[in-house]
């Protein structure tokens, strides 16, 4: 089964439209349909000394060297490694109209690669990262940011808080909802028909009984005695300082940790290069490279393009889960 995808490049300063130049170089089983401007591609597979043929969408190529784009055109010529806000508004063109392809059917899926949230920013664009805002592109409520490598899975229950800020954030309408949408996306989206969650404890030990902090027992504990009356298969809270161990994972479909550094630290030290961010919750399937805009490598051709061969390989298995 042909799966096609969408995918946007990111900041064109970065390595993002090196990673995408790169993985094309070679026949590829799933029709890959870039949103971007074809001007920056052909320039930067100029740059790293690699064939590049664009073609119409509607020509839907596999062959090696070949891609499909939608054009998108920059507002100013990028230069690798150099930052311009100018561009910024480009970035999010991109994602806007691969959404849309998304939305029409004439993708199945969408993966993206980093962009370079300070640029944006400077821009005067508000923007905390992809996840908020394919969230608010489509009107959804509450998704969920998971990263993946072939072994493991980690969900976060916040993403890009301030630490100060964790402990507030963690209330039972939020664990709930994320819950939620874990063990929705896990069955629909991955295929996995009771799907077993290790969900980690906020604090040290997960509050020692009470005496490292109450929002285990006030809070997560709770929430998660009454997933288990619904029948669902929770473990926890757990200290998270030993629920990344053989002990617990080798029968965990995913692990739910409460904040950002929490979880992401042990995922990108067993797979960094070879992990995709997933974005669950949303009514499309997003995935995305696990590293940022590497801009002291673009057009070097030193950059790895592992994490978006997994990104497009995820996203390509979760579309036939879904049964697009």
């Amino acid at each position: 089964m042909t799966v096609s995808l969408a995918l946007t490049p990111g900041e064109p300063a970065g390595v993002g439209p090196d990673l995408l130049i790169q993985t094309v170089q070679k026949a590829h089983q799933h029709e890959i349909v870039a949103f971007a401007d074809p001007d920056l591609l052909l320039r930067r597979a100029s740059q790293l000394g690699l064939p590049l043929t664009l073609v119409e969408p509607s020509e839907r190529p596999t062959g090696a060297s070949e891609l499909a784009v939608v054009p998108i055109k920059l507002s100013e010529p990028a230069v690798p490694g150099q930052l311009a806000v100018g561009n910024a508004q480009y970035v999010l063109d991109c994602i806007d109209s691969a959404v849309k392809s998304i939305q029409t059917g004439d993708c199945q899926g969408l993966v993206t690669g980093p962009v370079q949230k300070s640029n944006l920013n400077d821009a005067g664009i508000i923007f905390t990262g992809h996840t908020e805002y394919l969230a608010a592109l489509t009107h959804t409520k509450t998704v969920v940011m998971m990263l993946a490598t072939e072994n493991l899975r980690v969900a976060l229950a916040t993403t890009h808080i301030p630490l100060r800020d964790v402990a507030d954030a963690i209330t039972p309408e939020l664990l709930s909802n994320i819950l939620n949408v874990l063990w929705q996306d896990l069955k629909t989206k991955f295929g996995i028909s009771n799907p077993r969650i290790l969900v980690c404890g906020l604090n040290p030990h997960a509050g020692e009984s009470g005496y490292l902090g109450l929002e285990e027992i006030h809070i997560i504990a709770p929430v998660l005695e009454s997933f288990r009356q619904r029948g669902l298969d929770l473990v926890g809270p757990l200290p998270a300082d030993t629920l990344f161990t053989a002990k617990y994972l080798g029968s965990a479909d995913v692990v739910l940790a409460m904040y950002h550094d929490q979880g992401l630290p042990v995922l990108k030290f067993q797979g960094f290069g070879s992990a995709a961010n997933i974005t669950l919750g949303l009514p499309i399937i997003r995935t995305s490279v696990d590293h940022g805009t590497a801009l002291d490598l673009a057009a070097s051709g030193a950059a790895s393009n592992g994490s978006l061969k997994t990104a497009i390989r995820v996203a390509a298995s979760m579309a036939k889960a879904s049964n697009f």
